[in-house]
């Protein structure tokens, strides 16, 4: 049966014809929800005289098979460009700024378009990013917290790159070898002398910012916070790497800010004086912890070395110059553009061989430790 907008009774999933590799059309769409071509233009649309049972049907369909009308069909542009979207949650961290500095210059070399979402404010989500993305974008790139499995269903068979979190059922994906850092990190401040290790994490929601707790051979339960709450993958690998060398390490969390990982700090050289040597969830962070110890009159490094994490440019502007541990933020906007590419042109299969990838951090002295 047929009704006057081209609908037909014909149910999802019927006479759908793309291929894993091949990109869906508006005719792959039409075919699984068993209407017309003009049908499902009013409905990715949201034009009218289409039922809202029929637009919901072809609205799944267009997700199931990855499917999004022309970012250019409202006659802003004709021929498109390849447009990727970039998911950012707070781009006030130097870092993001960096990593998506390097993804725009290599992107726009390949002549793609990218559309960025700075996600992090308001209490937004990965999935809420990529939700606000999908009808634009051919793919996406983006640190998504741990939302890999559910913004990939949201893009259907369009690429999905997660960076800092496995790749689930992600197109793709690019970790980092965490445990390598804190073994690095823990054995340079053994090496200096350093006895009494702490390391400040980033707090979740709802964790306990009170009196430190103490990580010891065997190490926490994994997954858990020696203080209360849930530790962060960067955590629990210094947690392990402390336990594996029987090396005594406080740890303590804190807001993802300067000014607060100041005020931990503090609480931190009060309730345990004889610190000596501290590791920083990040360099924004490691900055508020440099200041505590100089409101406590400590010298660094000589009372107490820090180390921070990441390698932006922040640290070499701070007094003293900071110790870190360094990625290439180059070279990981490299990583998920030429990941991306290969997905795009089919030279990887989702999920594929080489989609995975496991890139290291490197120590770079300087003067805080």
């Amino acid at each position: 049966m047929t009704t006057s907008s081209g609908e037909t009774s014909s149910g999802l999933g019927q006479g759908a014809s793309t291929g894993a590799s091949k990109r869906a059309t508006i005719l792959d769409v039409a075919a699984a929800a068993g209407v017309s071509r003009q049908t499902v233009t009013r409905a990715m649309n949201a034009m009218p005289g289409i039922r809202p049972e029929t637009r919901a049907r072809v609205q799944e369909a267009a997700r199931q098979l990855g499917y999004t009308p022309s970012r250019f069909a409202k006659g802003l542009v004709q021929g498109a460009r390849t447009s990727v979207g970039l998911a950012i949650p707070d781009l006030t961290n130097p870092y993001y700024p960096a990593f998506a500095s390097s993804v725009v210059e290599l992107a726009t070399q390949r002549g793609w378009h990218v559309v960025m979402d700075d996600y992090g404010h308001g209490g937004a989500t990965g999935v809420e990013s990529v939700q606000h993305l999908a009808p634009q974008v051919d793919a996406v790139i983006g640190y998504l917290g741990g939302a890999a499995d559910e913004a990939q269903a949201i893009l259907g068979r369009r690429p999905l790159v997660v960076l800092d979190q496995p790749a689930g059922s992600a197109s793709g994906g690019i970790t980092f070898d965490y445990d390598h850092a804190a073994q690095t990190a823990l054995e340079h401040l053994q090496a200096r002398g350093c006895r009494q290790l702490a390391y400040i994490d980033r707090a979740w929601a709802g964790a306990d910012l009170g009196a430190p707790g103490s990580v010891r051979a065997g190490g926490p339960t994994p997954g858990t916070d020696p203080v209360r709450g849930v530790m962060t993958v960067r955590g629990q690998a210094f947690a392990r790497s402390a336990a594996a060398s029987g090396m005594a390490l406080t740890v303590v969390v804190s807001p993802e800010s300067a000014a607060a990982a100041r005020q931990v700090t503090r609480r931190l050289l009060e309730d345990r004086p004889g610190t000596d040597g501290i590791v920083v969830f990040n360099d924004v962070m490691a900055a508020g912890a440099l200041k505590a110890l100089a409101d406590s009159g400590r010298a660094v490094p000589a009372d107490c070395a820090v180390i921070g994490m990441d390698g932006i440019p922040l640290g070499e502007l701070l007094t003293p110059e900071l110790t870190t541990l360094a990625l290439d933020l180059r070279e990981v906007g490299r990583a998920a553009v030429e990941l991306l590419d290969g997905l795009l042109t089919g030279s990887l299969d989702p999920g594929g061989p080489g989609t995975e990838l496991l890139l290291r951090h490197h120590l770079v002295l300087r003067q805080s430790a």
